[in-house]
């Protein structure tokens, strides 16, 4: 599947939420329009707010809503707002291939900024027709979630004893839960009720594991040329994700102990890393994570099985596939 195909098949939904997205933050204040316009120039692919627009669709046969463009453009907004952040706690210097706020203006202008697309997400839902308390639960737990995650995974890089059910736990509070937020918060656009909300969350959940793990490949095999970032950079945080892990699975314990080691002591031994990539590649650690990954996807289309047929449920059936498959 080709993005531009669903951005073409939205068509007019998705264009009303990038026209909400510009009306919401002008300015009258010229840095802060031209951080704006230069994270808007390099956007990502949008998912979050496409996925919102498709999951009102599929729980509605085609209809959406003034609330689902609203939601839709929250996601996004609140996406970028913590990226703008995660770039100043992490020192990222590139993003989408091109140098980040953080790198051309430094730590508080992008936490600003982070903050100021942060609070537009909130007033377009708190600007809502419906159900309102609701969507702003949803979108809170999802920053909680965000915060927590951050904050176990730096516990765990210290700790150098993360396993597959810790990893799991950080990637929902990571990625899934605001897949999970962008999702449901269509299904409650269109008022679908509690089943199919409950069904487009455990589909929403499922493919915020599998686009993780799919990032955490990337970390191990893609490089700059798939993700903008060189190979071994989340390694070298000392994050252990599910390469390592099913590396892990396969070389038996005492293998582990000696590269969990390894990985512990990549701040002062940088040269380790070339031995863990070549360890995981040895013993398997990117068959097993494509494996899960796998695993996910299909998950995922298999909690559509109780929508009703038609083409919004067939594009969330793409979507995942896409998820699993995308080569960036």
């Amino acid at each position: 599947m080709d993005l531009d195909d669903l951005r073409t098949y939205l068509g007019k939904d998705l264009e009303a939420v990038q026209a909400l997205m510009l009306s919401s933050l002008g300015s009258d204040i010229d840095i802060l329009n031209k951080a704006n316009d230069r994270i808007f120039s390099h956007s990502g692919k949008q998912l979050r707010p496409m996925l919102t627009l498709l999951c009102a669709r599929a729980c509605s046969m085609g209809h959406v809503t003034r609330d689902t463009v609203s939601f839709a453009a929250a996601s996004e907004l609140l996406h970028n707002a913590t990226l703008l952040h995660d770039d100043v706690a992490d020192g990222g210097k590139v993003r989408r291939g091109a140098p980040t706020v953080f790198a051309l203006l430094g730590g508080r202008p992008s936490v600003l900024l982070g903050d100021y697309w942060l609070v537009k997400a909130m007033e377009r839902i708190l600007g809502a027709d419906n159900d309102v308390v609701s969507v702003i639960k949803l979108f809170s737990k999802t920053l909680s979630d965000l915060a927590e995650g951050e904050l176990f995974q730096l516990q765990k890089a210290d700790s150098g004893d993360t396993d597959e059910n810790d990893y799991l736990r950080i990637i929902f509070c990571k990625t899934g839960s605001l897949f999970r937020a962008s999702a449901v918060s269509g299904a409650i656009s269109v008022s679908a009720g509690k089943e199919k909300a409950g069904t487009i969350a455990e589909y929403a959940d499922s493919i915020g594991y599998a686009f993780q793990i799919k990032d955490d490949i990337f970390d191990y095999e893609g490089g700059a040329s798939s993700i903008g970032k060189p190979v071994g950079q989340d390694l070298m945080e000392r994050k252990i994700t599910i390469p390592l892990l099913g590396a892990f699975r396969n070389a038996g314990a005492e293998k582990e102990r000696q590269v969990r080691s390894m990985v512990r002591n990549l701040d002062s031994h940088p040269e380790y890393k070339e031995q863990i990539l070549g360890f995981v590649k040895e013993y398997r650690g990117i068959e097993y994570a494509a494996k899960r990954l796998d695993d996910f996807v299909d998950t995922a289309i298999m909690r559509l099985n109780s929508l009703p047929d038609g083409p919004d449920k067939d594009w969330l059936v793409r979507l995942a596939i896409f998820v699993g498959e995308r080569n960036k």
